[in-house]
């Protein structure tokens, strides 16, 4: 009899999607577009495992992952409330449903489970960069992911530098942490000469600019990026910082005015998934010199889209750029100046030869990607839990 089967019934995996929004902001990004994508994957797979999604923001629509779907009574879009459904309810309902595998996708999972736990970690920038955070996220996360992932069977990090900082930070073993990297949607690739141009005359864009694409939020250092760009010294060369306003942001456009830089730097708010393939396109260079990453997933996007990509040389950074990036800094933000950055957006803007080697090799370096190859190594560390799971009743 295959293992999957007790007594006639197969495993069910329970996946809490509760960090899914409808919305047209920073929630729809970082780990809803995880969440989205990895979601596709396991449907695409041909599986004898049972899924059910767990979703509490009813305007979603499930048609967009062929897999069961149960929405909570209550909506859960507010933080305060998801997290009492999570530690409150979603213990009740894991026994309702006889689930035999809970999947928390960010952080957390309940600490009272009747089942075990895989729980993904995306970074742990609220433990070594607090002062980037509103006091209630640092102090939640900050209470409840170590022990949580301590609890877990299995703890999925995005990248091997949040591999070490899991296992240095929330004393995890070493044996029940798995790197599993994000992936790239296949979107993002070099689009027809002619459809970029259409997009850049229907937005009206600038000739030349410098993109900057995700969350707007201290950790991301546009604070900064906004200073190197004002060292730079073609006036016809613009920094177009797109995404939607995170926390903490109001210093980004205070420094903007500061330096009088209002017709030069454009702020788009938050960019549809369905338009950001032709942004990267339209870019003359990619910037993002963040001081902490997980994994740094617009990095890669960029690179998959051909766009010659400036990056900070700190945290999971490199490996989400490989050597289809120009790193900036010695994998410090102490080296990671002003005068640095301007350079290394100069080399790119100008340095013809430097812009196509960066090209060939990020496009080979992005094809290691894909939500596929996410999704199957998933279920397998879903299937290897399971299987410990069996070997021990």
């Amino acid at each position: 009899m295959n293992w999957l089967m007790d007594a006639g019934r197969q495993r069910l995996v329970v996946f809490n999607a509760h960090l899914l929004s409808a919305g047209d902001s920073y929630r729809s990004a970082g780990i809803a577009v995880y969440v989205a994508n990895l979601l596709r994957g396991l449907a695409a797979l041909d599986s004898d495992l049972r899924y059910q999604v767990l979703l509490g923001d009813k305007r979603l629509s499930p048609t967009d992952f062929d897999l069961p779907v149960r929405f909570s009574r209550v909506a859960t879009t507010h933080p305060v409330k998801r997290i009492l459904w999570e530690q409150g309810v979603l213990p009740g309902l894991l026994r309702h449903l006889k689930a035999d595998l809970l999947h928390a996708p960010a952080f957390v999972g309940p600490l009272l489970s009747s089942c075990p736990q895989v729980i993904t970690v995306h970074d742990l920038s609220f433990l070594r960069h607090p002062e980037f955070f509103r006091r209630g996220n640092r102090l939640y996360l900050g209470a409840f992911t170590g022990m949580a992932c301590r609890r877990a069977a299995a703890v999925i990090a995005v990248s091997q530098f949040t591999a070490r900082e899991v296992q240095q930070l929330l004393r995890v073993p070493a044996a029940r942490i798995h790197t599993i990297y994000h992936g790239i949607d296949p979107c993002f690739r070099p689009l027809p000469p002619a459809e970029v141009a259409a997009f850049r005359r229907e937005m009206q864009l600038p000739d030349r600019f410098v993109l900057y694409l995700g969350t707007l939020e201290p950790r991301k250092n546009l604070t900064q990026l906004v200073r190197a760009f004002a060292l730079l010294r073609d006036p016809d060369v613009h920094l177009v910082l797109a995404g939607g306003r995170g926390w903490l942001y109001e210093e980004i456009f205070a420094e903007v005015e500061r330096l009088d830089l209002g017709g030069r730097v454009h702020f788009l708010g938050y960019v549809p998934a369905e338009t950001q393939a032709l942004w990267y396109n339209a870019a003359e260079a990619f910037a993002y010199i963040s001081h902490y990453e997980g994994f740094g997933l617009p990095v890669a996007e960029a690179l998959a889209c051909g766009v010659p990509t400036l990056a900070a040389a700190t945290t999971s950074l490199p490996e989400a750029g490989g050597d289809g990036v120009l790193l900036v800094g010695s994998g410090d933000a102490v080296t990671m100046t002003e005068a640095a950055i301007a350079e290394g957006l100069h080399r790119l803007l100008t340095d013809l030869p430097l812009r196509a080697e960066l090209r060939q090799r990020g496009l080979a370096h992005a094809a290691r990607f894909s939500w596929a190859e996410t999704a199957r190594q998933t279920e397998a560390l879903y299937r290897r839990v399971l299987e410990a799971r069996r070997g021990q009743s």
